[in-house]
């Protein structure tokens, strides 16, 4: 981590970090990916010209899945399904009571093409742009402010807390396992990118903890 590294805690009743190679039945991933963490932070810090990378994960709460059936209606089912207005039963296996503190270091990417609409400051021409991205982050933190809603992988999983650690919270030490393959993103060069999959192999999520490699 750095100078300007940024932090939050989000617990959810709910999570769903899809393993993509589970298909049509998808199944979370035991911890949050990188591309989901960088989403959270995203949500409250989305400015131009800052640049998230998630550092780590502490897992708070045990480990626990759990079956999660919902009736899904978009585009994607099949043809025979939409012409009589049906809807796709989907099956997935979910996180339950999950509990998490997140960690990431944020840089100044003079590059960027991210602004937002709603400030007319332009925080990137202070001195230091990651000095400025930090405090703004914290101080949105602290008065519950966000850019959108985060959610823990899918959109209908909101938390029913995200903010500064709390002082009940602890790290689930216990927890010590291998992910063979654990996806990251689809961009790995930054938002400016092509598309291209990447994924970790054999990444450890060690007394709780998962580190991301840069």
């Amino acid at each position: 981590m750095n100078d300007y590294s940024i932090s939050l805690e989000i617990s959810s009743s709910t999570a769903m970090w899809t393993r993509p190679d589970t298909g049509d039945a998808p199944v979370s991933y035991p911890a949050p990916t990188y591309a989901a963490v960088k989403g959270i932070f995203e949500s409250i810090l989305w400015l131009q010209q800052a640049e998230i990378m998630p550092v780590k994960v502490e897992i708070c709460r045990p480990i626990v899945f759990h079956s999660y059936t919902t009736n899904y209606g978009g585009p994607l089912r099949k043809s025979r399904i939409m012409k009589v207005g049906a809807s796709y039963q989907l099956i997935a296996t979910v996180l339950v009571n999950v509990c998490y503190r997140l960690y990431a270091d944020v840089y100044h990417d003079p590059t960027g093409d991210r602004i937002e609409p709603s400030t007319d400051k332009n925080p990137t021409r202070a001195t230091n742009g990651a000095h400025a991205f930090k405090n703004i982050f914290e101080r949105r933190l602290q008065r519950g402010q966000c850019f959108s809603i985060p959610c823990l992988g899918w959109s209908e999983f909101v938390p029913d807390y995200v903010g500064v650690f709390r002082l009940q919270t602890s790290v689930c030490e216990e927890i010590t396992l291998e992910i063979p393959s654990m996806y990251k993103n689809c961009f790995l060069s930054g938002k400016r990118s092509a598309w291209a999959p990447f994924f970790y192999q054999n990444i450890k999520i060690e007394k709780g903890v998962l580190r991301y490699a840069q």
